[in-house]
Formats: C-alpha cells, sequence, structure tokens
C-alpha cells in the first residue's frame, strides 16, 4: 500500500480546508487492490492546535460510509448529506476509512439508511471487535502518529477486519457501479443514471437508499457541489462559468445549491481563496 502523493486528488474535490489552515498534515493511503471493490481509501490527518483555539474541518462528503479511529473515540459513520463538520483542538490523531459503496451495508449487516446524518460508536456495528480493533490501532498510533511505519500498521489491522466482508455481494458491485458512473463517467442526471445502469427509477431509488441511505439526486447533486468548490478554489472560472459547465439553468442554481449545503456563496468562497496568501 502506496501513499498517495496527491492530496489534490481526493481532499481538494471534498475537502473545505479553511485558506492558511496549517492545523494538521493529512496523509492519504490506497488499499489493498484486492479490497478494490470493498475498500476506497485510508486517511490519516495528525494535527496540533494551540490552546484554546479550534480548526473546523468542513467536508463534501463522498457516497460512503466511514470507519474512523482516533485516540478518543472509535465510530461508524453513515453518510452526512449536509456538511460534514469536525472540530480540531489540542493534539490528536485519527486513521479514516472511506468504504468503497457497497461497504456500510456490509458492516452494518443491512440497510444503512438508519445511519444517515450519524455516527455511532463501532461496537455498535462490530461488537466487541469494534472495541479490540480501536485498541490495537491505539496500539501502534500512539508512540508516533506521522510514523509511517505506524500507519501502515494502523491501515493493516482495519484492512484485516475488513476482509470478512468479501467478496462483495452482487448488489454491492452494482451499488458500486451506479456511484461510478456519477462519480467518474460523468452521468449527471438521474434519468440518464437510470439508463446507464439499467435499472427503472424506483428500482435505482431502493437501490441507493439501502446501500447509502440517499437518494440519487443527491449522487449527481454533490459532485457537482464537489467540482464547483474545486474549481472556485482554484479561481480557474468565474461562478457563472462553473454553473454552465456543471449543468445548472443558471449561476442563482449554483448559488442556490452551493449556500444550502456549504453556508456560504461561491463568490464569497472564491474570494476568500483569492485573498489568501500563496
Amino acid at each position: 500500500m502506496e501513499a498517495d502523493t496527491s492530496p489534490r486528488r481526493w481532499i481538494e474535490r471534498a475537502h473545505l480546508r479553511e485558506p492558511g489552515d496549517a492545523s494538521h498534515v493529512m496523509h492519504a493511503y490506497e488499499p489493498d487492490p484486492a479490497c478494490a471493490d470493498l475498500l476506497r481509501r485510508f486517511w490519516v490527518p495528525v494535527w496540533s492546535v494551540p490552546p484554546g483555539r479550534e480548526a473546523p474541518q468542513r467536508v463534501l462528503q463522498y457516497p460512503a460510509c466511514l470507519l474512523v479511529v482516533s485516540s478518543t473515540y472509535a465510530r461508524f459513520y453513515g453518510v452526512v448529506r449536509g456538511l460534514s463538520t469536525t472540530t480540531l483542538s489540542g493534539d490528536g490523531w485519527a486513521v479514516g476509512l472511506s468504504l468503497a459503496p457497497a461497504g456500510g451495508a456490509l458492516v452494518a449487516s443491512g440497510s444503512v439508511a438508519p445511519y444517515t446524518d450519524r455516527h455511532v460508536d463501532l461496537a455498535e456495528v462490530l461488537g466487541p471487535d469494534g472495541t479490540a480493533l480501536a485498541a490495537r490501532v491505539r496500539e501502534v498510533m500512539d508512540p508516533d502518529p506521522l510514523d509511517p511505519g505506524a500507519h501502515r500498521a494502523a491501515t493493516g489491522l482495519v484492512t484485516a477486519v475488513a476482509r470478512r466482508w468479501l467478496p462483495v455481494d452482487e448488489e454491492g458491485l452494482l451499488v458500486n457501479r451506479v456511484v461510478d458512473l456519477v462519480e467518474h463517467r460523468g452521468v449527471r442526471r438521474v434519468g440518464d443514471l437510470c439508463a446507464a445502469s439499467g435499472l427503472g427509477e424506483r428500482s435505482l431509488q431502493r437501490l441507493v437508499h439501502r446501500r447509502l441511505g440517499i437518494a440519487p439526486r443527491w449522487l449527481v447533486q454533490r459532485r457537482r457541489l464537489q467540482d464547483a468548490a474545486v474549481r472556485l478554489r482554484d479561481g480557474t472560472a468565474t461562478a457563472a462559468q462553473v454553473a454552465a459547465e456543471l449543468g445548472y439553468a443558471d449561476q442563482a442554481h449554483l448559488t442556490r445549491d452551493f449556500a444550502r449545503v456549504t453556508g456560504t456563496t461561491p463568490g464569497a468562497f472564491a474570494a476568500r481563496h483569492r485573498a489568501a496568501p500563496a
């Protein structure tokens, strides 16, 4: 497993990191290719925030459930439909795993809809194995959270537990394909997603609700918002250009969707990044 040397590949698309935020160092790792149908990526943030200060981290989450172990908690996260916010303080670390779209229901042993917009203790879905996994991850991470060897050991422990859910079931492979059509194949309309996946609208709705706890329309909206954030942050296009490129009816529709989820307008978001030191 090799470190992902291009943080832009996944951080910038989803992570609305504030300009000048030096609160943490982010490490990213690809999972074992043999687990590609089940696991998407590991990330290991290590942070240090001065006393009395906080560093909120805002994320436009991918359509996937998460497993996260830190020095103080171990959790299973459903998909957050709005803006996912984690506030960093003091010194700490976390080992996070983004499951493939198929993975959440396998970990939860059923529909993930009950976990949408919420998280639970890892032991709630894994039982005693969740408690034991958290203890083992902390054992290897606590001595030196910046050590790449500790990262390899910790992600290896999580991978070893995850292998119990292989092979992925046929429905899981189908929902992986549906998400791939939006994430990597450029599908931007629910009707086109039905046509490309060979599913009727009702079948698609039931599949995505059961395996991801969301609606198909959310998949399209989330990808467009992530792409908009990247373009606006880079300053490579105006809000009007971004709206046109991403298939919005007009700039007002982009502004409405972006502000509803992120709490700021595209113009204000772009301006904040333009004003930041290089």
